[in-house]
């Protein structure tokens, strides 16, 4: 689905920070943030052919770098190799348990270094920077973003395409996309501002939030 205006999906679209407390009352009350990480990264798993690909996942600090490390976690168990770029040296919580137990499974993971190179692999997986962003990339981020968009892969982006607003759609610099897997609900931004010159393929994976 090609992000647009005047689709049924963008009337269901939802705000950021209502996804945001969604998500909280979710694990507050039905399933651990662990268990919605797990059943982000199968949704991005089901919905791409794997097979007979070189893989790269590149991952930030937050809560979509730890859906990168699940990915990577669910890849070696289905009998995939991915190589796992970290552009920061930190982690959300549940990220740190997935990248553990990724490096426990043989996942190859490397800094994202300023002269990384991705041309070469088939699938590069953006887990950069979640919904929440806003502003412009800058650093390693931004390298990374620039990195992606110059490997001439199939580019999935996790939730949202990193360095887009997802209230606005608004971008100074951000991930181009193939394939976006919005995960619980589609954010108002997929569909507004620079989103349908990024985003190519636009899917939604239901991982159990309950909305409120």
């Amino acid at each position: 689905m090609k992000p647009n205006i005047n689709s049924k999906e963008y009337e269901a679209a939802i705000s950021v920070e209502r996804m945001r407390e969604s998500d909280r009352y979710t694990i507050e009350n039905f399933a651990d943030s662990k268990t919605l990480m797990y059943r982000a990264a199968a949704g991005i798993f089901s919905s791409a052919d794997w097979s007979h690909k070189k893989i790269a996942i590149i991952t930030g600090s937050g809560n979509n770098g730890g859906d990168g490390y699940a990915l990577a976690c669910i890849l070696r168990d289905n009998g995939f190799s991915a190589d796992i770029f970290r552009a920061s040296e930190r982690f959300s919580d549940d990220g740190k348990y997935y990248y553990d137990l990724a490096v426990s499974k043989g996942a190859n993971n490397l800094p994202f270094l300023a002269d990384t190179n991705l041309c070469g692999y088939d699938i590069v997986v953006d887990c950069l920077l979640g919904t929440g962003f806003s502003g412009e990339p800058c650093g390693t981020i931004a390298d990374a973003i620039k990195a992606i968009n110059s490997s001439g892969a199939f580019v999935i982006s996790a939730d949202i395409n990193s360095g887009l607003n997802g209230d606005t759609g608004e971008s100074i610099l951000a991930v181009k996309s193939d394939l976006t897997v919005s995960i619980g609900f589609y954010k108002k931004g997929m569909f507004l501002g620079n989103a349908p010159s990024l985003v190519g393929e636009l899917v939604n994976i239901d991982i159990g939030i309950v909305l409120i």
